[in-house]
């Protein structure tokens, strides 16, 4: 047993290894960087699994337990090496007053007894069981030869034809609400939710990119198009990527349990689920310290250092050149325009959005300028803070009180949300599957396919003519090179938005043009919803109406009752037979408006318990009694998404409701007379001053007051890099200061031996505050910063085993479950059941 358990282990982390390393598509995606990436820790536990899978099946035809072959520490061991452990295992949460005072950039420890809901890389909150045809893993619509009811599911891509798509042409306005209503949905459902697909994009153990299959494989799930489709280009299939599942599910669950009792496959939500604005300043630690300007003493965000807007901040580039967005054709390769960067990665999906993550830097910078105006003896921590707070509260007013009645209709906003009650802890806030996997999708079919750009006077621009969505999609170029963001702005404020209609969903725009940067072609956003939806096992339309207390519907006749348009009803049983089998993102999106809203009754009712989750189980929700002061709470009430435009833009003139469609000039307010925020009431005495003087600051760190029982205190923190030596917080007493500050010391991460910095196949050299990655000629350093390529090395722990001690291993199968590559052969290769590497005879 302890030998066959250390050959499988040393079997499946070579496996692990030599897949990954296989595997070079966008960036290396390597072992030891796992812990930085749940996504891919979850796929690195998925590789090792199906090796380990094997071996129990053989000692189960044995009549052997799992346990029998397992130790117990290799579930442990294993899902340490993936980088799976810190995701499984419960956060370290402080013990220091500012745990009341500001919200971890994580999400965690927002609930004291369950500090990992609502966390960042955690797994989406199931509200119904999963569907899955294995009941584990496997979507619906895996197996062609799987029926449901009866029959088989259609074809996602046919469904888009014969139901979804609709022309350019084919769009009818909506008269009461303007197009920055779709943005903003769009923008808040990025903060709430991303569920990061396959990382390796490649099946493990076939080894097929799923770019060059149409074939179900792991980690591929291929959508069917037809011969005559505008989509086919040649090809049988549009590649579509599994998203990655959660650690310790699915697959997984070998490691962890009796093979009768898998915990089915979950979904990681790589966001925290607050309505914090992550898409500020990120959901991560790193994401966060790329964001920030460490050099301000005014806790500012980084902006751009290269282009302005009339004087005001773009968002900065990525770090990554040259980055994959669109280039102006016009323009040479010297005058490269890259992707933004921001709080959350599909910034510059679409110009649009571009803008209103523009427009939340501006704001930060703004409010924390003002507040150090207002209060000089803040440190930069507690500015950039205390900013990131009122932001935050910001996002939640105007998702809240202005957008999320709009959508679902006031009955049932009172009916699923009603008054504040105050913080539940009884109440798990984290993001559901079926919220972002389908309802909160909502918001595809109210997207335009045009987008305009006007003048000051609210007129066509010759200068700036409309753009197709397609023309708009990962163009950042376009604001920097075509009038910035005032133009866009008013385009979106002073154009109606897409109403969805029943027989006109979703535009070609997005059934036929859409682009993404993992795919050259187009693509088909409908089907990549439906397909999304069985991917995430998401129960049928029926289940969730069940679910809301709405009554199943059976045949033709009851669906008529939901969907007024006969036409569209008709072809949806035409293609699926029974009510039950419908997707629930169609179903949903075809339901007949509640009265004042621009949804149905079922994705009213799973919004409007989704929103009553999140602000019941948040500690830090802005009316909650101990995040503001009660003349805050009155002064960020002021506030709205029109002053937010007005204070960070060249607008003179918005409607006092941005989301409210107007004409211009009669529905236009000046923005003199848009009320805002008077920040006086965020001023303080510096009341620890006259006992125990200003705290020291730290070279390379920072720190933050706070008071607790009556008490002023001080916290110290380092930047990215440094660790603190000596005590983290301090306690003004009737003596001074009861401890001397502390210090930040540099990190040496290269001597970090658990989790090192550098692959195995780089040299790894300190520097102050940081570390580099150096690679040896002729090899050169990978896109993660981490790995040489050319040069990949064998794990420490994992070593070759001589033909002359594998004693019984020959009674093991013959090939090996990698299918490992190896330049040249080798005739003990199959035998050994050890990768050969590169240099290895």
């Amino acid at each position: 047993k302890r030998e066959l358990t250390e050959h499988i282990t040393k079997l499946s982390l070579a496996c692990l290894e030599g897949n990954l390393q296989r595997t070079r598509i966008l960036a290396p995606a390597l072992l030891l960087a796992f812990s930085k990436f749940p996504e891919q820790a979850s796929e690195g536990m998925e590789t090792s699994t199906q090796v380990l899978e094997k071996k129990v099946h053989q000692k189960q035809k044995r009549s052997l337990h799992p346990s029998d072959l397992l130790s117990a520490d290799l579930p442990s061991m294993i899902a340490n090496i993936s980088g799976c452990l810190p995701y499984m295992l419960p956060p370290k949460c402080p013990n220091n007053c500012l745990a009341n005072k500001y919200r971890l950039i994580t999400g965690a420890c927002n609930n004291r007894e369950h500090p990992r809901w609502g966390a960042s890389n955690t797994a989406l909150a199931r509200w119904l069981p999963p569907a899955y045809e294995d009941g584990i893993s496997q979507p619906k619509g895996w197996n062609p030869n799987f029926f449901f009811n009866g029959s088989q599911l259609p074809l996602v891509r046919e469904v888009t034809r014969k139901i979804i798509h609709a022309s350019n042409e084919a769009v009818t306005e909506d008269n009461l609400y303007s197009d920055i209503i779709m943005v903003w949905g769009q923008y808040i459902g990025h903060d709430i939710s991303f569920t990061p697909q396959s990382t390796n994009r490649a099946g493990f153990l076939r080894g097929v990119e799923c770019k060059m299959t149409c074939e179900n494989q792991k980690s591929c799930f291929p959508i069917k198009v037809f011969a005559n489709d505008t989509l086919s280009t040649g090809r049988e299939c549009m590649p579509f990527y599994r998203s990655s599942p959660a650690c310790g599910t699915g697959d997984h669950s070998i490691l962890f349990g009796n093979l009768s009792a898998l915990k089915p496959r979950e979904q990681i939500n790589g966001l925290t689920s607050f309505l914090d604005a992550s898409t500020v300043y990120g959901s991560t630690p790193a994401v966060e310290n790329k964001l920030r300007n460490f050099t301000s003493k005014e806790g500012l965000l980084r902006t751009n250092v290269r282009y302005y807007d009339n004087d005001r901040e773009y968002l900065p580039f990525v770090d990554q050149v040259p980055s994959p967005c669109a280039q102006d054709p016009n323009s040479d390769e010297a005058e490269r325009i890259e992707c933004f960067m921001a709080g959350d990665s599909r910034s510059s999906e679409v110009i649009s959005l571009t803008a209103m993550h523009t427009l939340w830097l501006r704001e930060h910078n703004r409010l924390a300028k003002a507040l150090k105006k207002l209060n000089r003896h803040w440190s930069s921590e507690t500015v950039y803070q205390e900013a990131r707070k009122i932001v935050g509260a910001l996002h939640q007013i105007i998702t809240l009180r202005d957008y999320i009645p709009k959508i679902i209709g006031l009955e049932a906003f009172n009916q699923y949300l009603g008054l504040y009650k105050g913080y539940d802890h009884k109440i798990n806030p984290t993001a559901s599957n079926v919220f972002s996997t389908a309802a909160f999708r909502f918001g595809h079919a109210t997207i335009h396919p045009i987008i305009k750009r006007l003048n000051a006077q609210y007129q066509d621009d010759p200068d700036l003519p409309n753009l197709h969505m397609h023309e708009a999609f990962f163009s950042p170029w376009r604001l920097i090179k075509e009038g910035g963001l005032d133009p866009l702005l008013r385009g979106i404020l002073a154009k109606s938005a897409k109403l969805l209609m029943q027989d006109q969903m979703m535009n070609e725009e997005l059934t036929e043009r859409l682009v993404v940067l993992s795919n050259n072609g187009s693509l088909d956003l409908a089907s990549l919803n439906l397909q999304r939806g069985r991917d995430h096992g998401l129960p049928g339309y029926n289940d969730w109406r069940e679910f809301c207390g709405l009554p199943r519907l059976e045949t033709q006749t009851d669906l008529n009752t939901v969907i007024a348009n006969g036409k569209v009803a008709e072809k949806i049983m035409e293609l699926y037979s029974n009510p039950n089998n419908i997707d629930v993102w169609l179903g949903g999106l075809a339901e007949n408006f509640l009265p004042g809203a621009r949804t149905g009754p079922l994705f009213a009712c799973i919004i409007g318990k989704q929103m009553k989750a999140l602000r019941e189980g948040d500690r830090f929700w802005w009316e909650n009694s101990h995040v503001f002061t009660e003349t805050q709470r009155h002064e960020l009430r002021k506030h709205s998404l029109s002053r937010i435009i007005c204070d960070n833009t060249g607008l003179s003139e918005v409607p006092p409701d941005a989301f409210q469609f107007g004409k211009f000039p009669q529905d236009f307010e000046s923005c003199d007379n848009i009320p805002g925020i008077n920040l006086e009431v965020w001023q303080e005495s510096n009341q620890q001053e006259e006992t125990c003087g200003f705290p020291k600051g730290v070279a390379n760190g920072n720190f933050v007051n706070c008071s607790e029982f009556g008490k002023s205190m001080v916290i110290y923190s380092c930047q990215h890099g440094y660790q603190l030596q000596g005590e983290e917080q301090l306690t003004c007493t009737s003596r001074g200061w009861n401890f001397q500050p502390p210090v930040c010391i540099d990190i040496n991460e290269c001597e970090n031996q658990i989790n090192p910095s550098c692959h195995t196949s780089a040299k790894c050299i300190n520097t102050i505050g940081g570390y580099q990655c150096a690679c040896t000629d002729p090899y050169e350093l990978a896109e993660d910063g981490r790995t040489c390529l050319g040069n990949v090395m064998i794990l420490p722990s994992i070593k070759t085993i001589p033909v002359s001690n594998l004693g019984g291993w020959n009674k093991l199968p013959t090939t090996c479950p990698c299918e490992w590559r190896t330049p040249g052969s080798h005739p003990e290769a199959e035998q050994l059941h050890v990768p050969l590497y590169r240099d290895v005879r």
